[in-house]
């Protein structure tokens, strides 16, 4: 796949961080950490839309999350060339944020992994589905499958949660190709972890999971701490399998400061 077949959105300048969203959304999903870049600035987010989702056509042979990884490291190979750059993955897209920290290396200047698939299946350690808030009236208003959608990823079931939920995340998974999703719904993970073909990445990692994530769960994905000397961990109480939409300012906070810690690495190497 060209990078020109994958479309993608930019927003700022200056050192390129790469925006991977999840199953059966688009970049949207990831537009509520765009705050945090007001406070750091010098940074080019290029926010993707994954084969078959939001605006980029399938790929042409069967999708997987092999074959999509694989579409991304071209693009990125395209797009960013030799310059230094960091990752940001969101749930699928944080499986393929592993996979480029792998692949590129030093030139890669550190991640930030939002609930990342780690396991799938009966393969996952979930915690007991969480409904904090809920408000019925309200939720009989909506269509049925979208109201499904809703308390399969979010705490808070009211007016507030989905109004940022319908900003955020419905307008990707009504666009995304049904066929595509259930090709890569039969073949979920990479055939092997990322980390285990690939020398400890040395730079600033982030890892932020929700504690009432009932899609990918939070205990799996803290395995990883054993492959990133420099990860922080944050396993967010109050949050599902978007924490970035659910929680914005404990994310933010998180988020900001791996920035400070990405200037540092990209200032004096």
């Amino acid at each position: 796949m060209s990078k020109n077949s994958m479309q993608h959105t930019t927003r700022g300048d200056g050192v390129p961080i790469v925006m991977i969203h999840g199953y059966t959304v688009d970049h949207r999903v990831l537009l509520p950490l765009e705050p945090v870049f007001d406070s750091h600035p010098g940074y080019r987010r290029i926010y993707l839309d994954l084969p078959g989702h939001g605006n980029s056509p399938r790929l042409p042979g069967p999708t997987s999350a092999l074959t999509l990884t694989e579409a991304v490291i071209d693009f990125i190979a395209d797009v960013v060339h030799d310059q230094r750059f960091a990752v940001i993955g969101q749930s699928f897209g944080g499986q393929i944020a592993r996979a480029v920290t792998a692949r590129f290396g030093t030139q890669l200047l550190g991640s930030a992994l939002l609930v990342p698939v780690v396991s799938w299946g009966d393969g996952r350690t979930l915690p007991r589905e969480t409904i904090l808030e809920r408000d019925d009236v309200f939720l009989a208003s909506r269509q049925p499958d979208e109201r499904e959608l809703f308390a399969q990823v979010a705490t808070r079931l009211n007016r507030p949660g989905w109004e940022r939920f319908e900003e955020y995340l419905l307008p990707g998974w009504r666009a995304h190709d049904r066929i595509a999703a259930a090709e890569l719904g039969a073949d979920f993970l990479l055939p092997h972890w990322p980390e285990a073909e690939a020398a400890p990445h040395r730079g600033p990692h982030l890892l932020v999971t929700g504690r009432q994530d009932a899609i990918v769960g939070w205990q799996d994905q803290l395995a990883l701490l054993q492959h990133y000397p420099h990860m922080s961990a944050a396993v967010i109480d109050g949050a599902g399998h978007n924490p970035q939409i659910e929680t914005p300012e404990i994310v933010h906070d998180l988020v900001g400061r791996w920035l400070d810690a990405l200037s540092l690495k990209h200032l004096f190497e």
